[in-house]
């Protein structure tokens, strides 16, 4: 089934407004801080997708606890299906060694389109004993897994300590990427993109699984069940968008106060992130491009930086590529 796009104007008054379009149904969004939405409670927003007993929901009704064991890992997925919005939770990692364990917090429609979904990825990849958890960030668009636009990070702080908010923003020009209130990444729809960039409407998901054959040094470390249970702890769920009618695919409601984009205070901290914390970027991978694709931009002094820091992926071009892009399920029982 073909979508119609969601169109997007702008125009200036009191207050900053969005306008969006879809299938004929207009809502109206004031560009409120993302720290007034509405936090919903687990029930209000989500149901149980995998994982039988692996998913505790916490008496609170606000938090959830992920785990992973010999048996299976576990996941929730958003009761709405959404045409654009913002998408946030508190996370805890589990710690300790958690090498081959992967925390994943995503939109995607692949199960309902199954040979052309669309994807919205944070992935949090665990490590050995000692070493920091990363994060990659990723999106697919009309089943556009050959490209893959991972980017990997370090952070400023142990995720395994408290929570910390990760937030994901999509609109019809723009995705972009958020740690507490750190925008990481920010991703242009561009013409050259075409249906790369996601445009379906999409459910949130959040799971733990095995990821043992990619995700911690290429595989080269699995995940060991003598540290098990590893949980995964979610809280202060936002599910903030425009909801669409599953069969028909018209949008139901949009919510207001949809943030718009990064302030200019914003951009000087992400500039300032990934200067000091992005460890792979697919722009500058000359392993897996000889061109880079046309949306990225290149920056010769972040080029420099990430040569330094693996001159095989960022210099050469020669040896084994060691972002690779996962495309296994999150559903499979291990």
């Amino acid at each position: 089934m073909h979508m119609e796009s969601l169109h997007f104007i702008f125009f200036l008054s009191s207050v900053f407004i969005i306008l969006t379009h879809y299938n004929g149904v207009t809502c109206i969004s004031n560009n409120n801080n993302n720290g007034n939405l509405p936090i919903l409670s687990f029930e209000e927003g989500y149901s149980h997708l995998f994982g039988d007993n692996n998913l505790i929901v916490l008496r609170d009704g606000k938090s959830v606890h992920l785990s992973l064991d010999e048996r299976t890992g576990s996941g929730f997925v958003s009761q709405d299906l959404y045409q654009h919005g913002y998408f946030s939770a508190s996370i805890k990692l589990p710690a300790d060694y958690t090498a081959g364990v992967v925390v994943a917090f995503y939109m995607s429609n692949g199960d309902i389109f199954e040979k052309n979904h669309d994807e919205i990825d944070f992935e949090f990849l665990g490590n050995i004993r000692g070493k920091e958890w990363r994060i990659q960030t990723n999106i697919y668009g009309n089943g556009s897994t050959n490209v893959g636009r991972e980017e990997r990070y370090g952070l400023w702080f142990d995720p395994t300590d408290d929570f910390h908010q990760y937030s994901i923003l999509w609109t019809h020009t723009h995705i972009i990427f958020y740690v507490d209130d750190v925008a990481i990444r920010e991703i242009k729809r561009t013409e050259s993109m075409g249906g790369d960039f996601p445009s379906k409407p999409m459910t949130l998901y959040a799971t733990i699984w095995d990821a043992s054959d990619w995700a911690t040094n290429g595989g080269k470390y699995k995940v060991n069940y003598k540290y098990a249970p590893y949980i995964a702890e979610f809280s202060n769920f936002v599910l903030h968008g425009c909801t669409v009618d599953p069969v028909e695919f018209t949008s139901l409601k949009c919510e207001n106060g949809i943030p718009t984009g990064i302030t200019p205070s914003q951009r000087t901290k992400m500039e300032s992130f990934r200067k000091k914390h992005m460890q792979y970027s697919y722009c500058y991978d000359k392993r897996r491009y000889k061109t880079p694709p046309s949306e990225c931009v290149i920056n010769p002094k972040e080029a420099e930086r990430l040569k330094r820091f693996d001159p095989v992926t960022f210099g050469s071009g020669r040896g084994h590529h060691h972002a690779k892009s996962h495309r296994r399920s999150r559903f499979v029982s291990i």
